[in-house]
């Protein structure tokens, strides 16, 4: 089967008798064609179909006015918030916004940056995937001094600035809650710990444990892909362990939410018998029965900072070299999961 011809602005001269070099000033707006034929040009174009070819015109001005955002996976509440305001920022500034997954693998990443150089998008917002370990897929754009800006996980670069809140301190804030309810055991789980995110609240619940005194064994600290179905697993996991915890603090509250359920379904009393504790304020810590513990931060914020200084850079109204990190509030939000005096503290006393 014979393919359509597309339609050029040729057609378009020859259809309304006038030079082809009229057609392209109508289509750009220029100055010098009047309102009328510009209406004419346009009206024909959209009759016969025309459509402009914007690799061609980024070539010539050196610019695409479309901002690339690649994300861990598009299904995630928080991701989704951050997404919104990326692309509520981007839009009012007049670009558009790419975006992509990399489903948590540095190699899809990598794939997803070579789409977006080749693409042309004048720069980039990146979450990076769990393990990706360094910037070398992202070193194209900088050779050309196209922006790469890291929001929420990021990846250590002296050339790319990064958005994020203060994960240790977060993690340190939620842990010392815990083990003022009268915790003394407590589990972490967590992610891959090669992101920035997941080692930081590994380390700030390590650190709230020994500033109060208590042990740090490596059998409380188990690693995780943190979602739905591994929180049943862990459920399991932790009512075999010969000694089962006091408090659980999980890194995300997806993974929070449904190893809390497993327990409850399997007899443990919560807050009586466990307290529990999640990360990201998603929607599920305030459906889940008891409602969950968490850490609030505002992914649409986020979203909007990192696009805002993006923009800010590429008008030459900010320079991201000043601002190498911005650091966001978070807010430790006390909910019945951990609301209470661990049962089996007012037993001993």
């Amino acid at each position: 089967m014979n393919s359509i011809k597309d339609i050029t602005i040729y057609d378009i001269a020859a259809r309304l008798h006038i030079s082809p070099a009229t057609v392209s000033r109508g289509l750009n707006g220029h100055p010098s064609i009047s309102l009328k034929t510009k209406r004419k040009i346009k009206e024909c174009a959209k009759e016969l179909g025309y459509r402009s070819n914007a690799f061609a015109s980024n070539l010539r001005k050196k610019c695409s006015n479309t901002i690339g955002v690649i994300v861990p996976r598009l299904n995630s509440n928080f991701m989704s918030d951050i997404i919104a305001g990326i692309e509520k920022t981007v839009s009012e500034a007049g670009y558009n916004a790419i975006i992509s997954q990399s489903l948590e693998t540095e190699k899809k990443e990598a794939l997803n940056a070579v789409t977006m150089y080749n693409n042309m998008v004048d720069g980039l917002l990146v979450s990076a995937a769990y393990d990706s370990k360094n910037i070398s897929h992202f070193e194209p754009f900088l050779k050309k001094n196209i922006p790469v800006i890291f929001f929420d996980r990021v990846l250590t670069s002296d050339l790319c600035s990064s958005i994020t809140i203060d994960n240790f301190k977060a993690a340190y804030e939620i842990t010392s809650h815990l083990i003022t309810r009268g915790c003394k055991k407590l589990m972490h789980i967590t992610g891959n710990t090669l992101c920035n995110v997941y080692l930081e609240r590994m380390n700030g619940f390590k650190k709230a444990l020994s500033d109060n005194n208590l042990k740090i064994n490596s059998s409380e600290i188990i690693v995780s892909n943190l979602s739905f179905e591994a929180g049943i697993d862990l459920a399991d996991r932790i009512l075999k362990m010969d000694e089962i915890p006091e408090g659980i603090f999980v890194a995300n509250d997806t993974c929070a939410a449904s190893c809390m359920l497993e327990l409850k379904k399997r007899g443990v009393k919560i807050p009586g018998d466990m307290l529990f504790a999640g990360f990201n304020n998603d929607p599920i810590s305030k459906i889940v029965e008891p409602n969950l513990t968490t850490i609030d931060y505002r992914g649409f914020e986020m979203g909007e900072i990192a696009a805002k200084t993006l923009i800010g850079h590429l008008n030459h109204t900010h320079d991201i070299n000043l601002t190498k990190s911005v650091v966001l509030r978070h807010e430790l939000i006390i909910r019945e999961s951990s609301n209470a005096t661990w049962t089996r503290m007012k037993d001993i006393s």
